[in-house]
């Protein structure tokens, strides 16, 4: 089986920015919705991801690099191996409460390899859609003979970007039925993980966790850069060159904006705590970038610009030497 890290490409002494960052790029390389006709990407993307789980857990990953436990994150027995849970519960796509995007039900233990790891192996090495983590010994008893706790159950949750930004709360209904409302955390991203103690399956040794994979939706209008969100503006030309207070849309909802007399094409404005929640729980900006909108085949403007004063008489390229 290979290396973790041969997975993601960094070298077994990498820290966890070049982690991070290699898992960003092969995540998005490969993520199933760029990839729908691929079924090998989807894969990788399982492996990745899994991979990055477990490497992503300081602890978990100082124990894989000293060979106490495998690719899987489960225990290595002391003869050289270990074991791992079969059976797995269904996998539907849906729209679920809150745009969790699939439910559980039904028995197809197959999907438990399908989807392996699609979206984020849990730090004690269950699978995605439902899959079961693994243990040792294979008779309901961890390595040192207390009971095994039940299966973590994997989620994956898409938030709608303005949610994401404004840390909204989320509803995620479980694969026992039961559904909660999920606050997001500070930081929160797509490949951000979610640990919900005891709220996986049960077992001797009490109840697993869910693990809650989250998916930022794209939004139309808003980009996300860093901690900030940019937007373009559209600006009519009367509002640019007089100036004016026009309303534009933030992830909190509508605020008034003052365009300053004379602005151009291109200026970047600033509305400030208007972006994504930072891990210390600050906020990024708004970065608004305003777009002159100029009207087609109005006769009124041209005729204004024909008889301007001011036309031909500066040249606006002259710094770029031309």
């Amino acid at each position: 089986m290979a290396d973790l890290y041969s997975k993601l490409g960094v070298k077994r002494g990498a820290d966890e920015a070049e982690i991070k960052k290699a898992y960003r790029k092969l995540a998005k390389e490969l993520h199933p919705d760029r990839n729908q006709d691929n079924p090998k990407a989807a894969e990788r993307f399982s492996e990745v991801t899994a991979a990055y789980d477990l490497l992503s857990d300081r602890d978990k990953r100082a124990q894989y690099d000293r060979g106490e436990i495998d690719e899987q994150g489960n225990p290595r027995g002391p003869f050289g191996f270990g074991g791992r849970g079969g059976g797995s519960g269904g996998f539907h796509p849906g729209a679920g409460p809150g745009g969790a995007g699939f439910e559980f039900g039904g028995d197809a233990s197959d999907f438990g390899d399908i989807f392996e790891g699609i979206f984020g192996r849990n730090r004690a090495g269950g699978s995605a859609g439902g899959g079961r983590r693994g243990g040792f010994g294979g008779f309901g008893t961890q390595g040192g003979g207390r009971p095994l706790k039940g299966a973590d159950v994997n989620y994956r949750l898409a938030v709608p970007f303005e949610d994401a930004a404004a840390l909204k709360p989320q509803r995620i209904t479980l694969s026992n039925g039961k559904t909660i409302d999920v606050k997001l955390p500070n930081g929160v991203e797509t490949g951000t993980h979610m640990r919900l103690a005891g709220q996986g399956e049960e077992g001797q040794g009490g109840r697993g966790d869910a693990i809650i994979a989250i998916e930022v939706r794209p939004h139309r209008f808003f980009r996300r850069d860093e901690d900030d969100v940019r937007l373009d503006l559209p600006v009519a030309i009367d509002e640019a060159v007089a100036g004016a207070r026009v309303k534009v849309p933030t992830v909190d909802g509508a605020v008034m904006l003052a365009i300053p007399k004379g602005t151009s094409s291109g200026k970047t404005l600033r509305l400030k705590g208007k972006g994504f929640h930072r891990k210390d729980g600050s906020r990024g900006d708004q970065l608004v970038t305003v777009m002159i909108d100029i009207p087609a085949d109005d006769a009124a403007l041209e005729a204004f610009i024909e008889s301007w004063p001011g036309k031909g008489q500066r040249n606006p390229r002259a710094s770029l030497g031309v």
